[in-house]
């Protein structure tokens, strides 16, 4: 193609639809480097997937992963602090998540939910690995959470950023980067477009959260990773840039981000 290399740094590979590549990963992953996406992080939801999460990306030299539990998880036993630092050792791993607050779905006592994104800051410390921070409208008690707890000192990623500037600072301020999905090629996401049109592209990621969010022109359909170039395109047209511009900022943001040698 000759143009610059994309990244997809956030989808859940183990989640895809694979029917259109006869089940295989490895040829949806090669439609997604046929349109320059060359490397994937593959982020983890549930602990009781982890292990089959890990298998299927093992082949793979382009791929990395993360650990952690979700906020809308429900399981009977919290993971320690200490279990996910275990789970974080496999080289593969270069981040912790994902975490975070999410009070859509969460009603009632939330306590739960803000202790188990504490162990996870603490887990990333102790690892010296990044954060990958879901947050949805719980803007004030993540980032509250974020300073008490000192998550600066590790950095990380607010992923699929749908809130305002005045939160992406705040995150800024506390050694974060901005991640941008397909949500930001929606007309309605006005608010999230003006985020990734006024913020220093030097902290900018782009990611498809596939299998969820499918940008224009495939919204409402299944997401994949190939699908990020939609998201580079829309941001470079948003700000008036080339795409390259964007494709190789975001590529360079991640690979520092995440302590990855390109």
């Amino acid at each position: 193609m000759g143009e610059a290399m994309l990244v997809d740094s956030h989808c859940h590979l183990d989640q895809l639809d694979l029917t259109p590549y006869e089940n295989n990963l490895s040829a949806a992953l090669e439609f997604a480097i046929e349109q320059g996406v060359e490397y994937f992080l593959c982020v983890c939801i549930t602990l009781n997937d982890f292990p089959r999460m890990m298998e299927l990306i093992e082949p793979y030299e382009n791929v990395s992963a993360t650990v952690g539990l979700h906020p809308n998880e429900i399981v009977s036993v919290e993971p320690t602090t200490e279990e996910l630092i275990v789970l974080a050792q496999n080289e593969k791993i270069v981040g912790i998540g994902e975490t975070g607050l999410d009070y859509f779905r969460s009603t009632g006592d939330i306590e739960w939910q803000q202790e188990r994104f504490r162990r996870h800051i603490r887990a990333a410390k102790e690892t010296g690995k990044p954060l990958i921070i879901h947050s949805r409208q719980a803007k004030e008690d993540t980032i509250r959470i974020l300073q008490e707890e000192n998550a600066a000192s590790v950095g990380g990623v607010l992923h699929c950023f749908t809130e305002d500037m005045a939160m992406a600072i705040d995150a800024m301020n506390l050694n974060f980067y901005i991640s941008f999905s397909g949500i930001v090629t929606f007309n309605s996401a006005k608010e999230v477009q003006r985020v990734a049109t006024e913020m220093p592209l030097d902290r900018m990621l782009i990611e498809t959260d596939s299998p969820y969010l499918a940008p224009v022109p495939h919204r409402g359909k299944t997401n994949q990773p190939a699908y990020v170039r939609y998201v580079a395109e829309h941001i470079a047209k948003l700000r008036g840039i080339e795409f390259d511009v964007v494709a190789e900022q975001t590529t360079a943001n991640f690979f520092k981000l995440f302590n990855l040698g390109i």
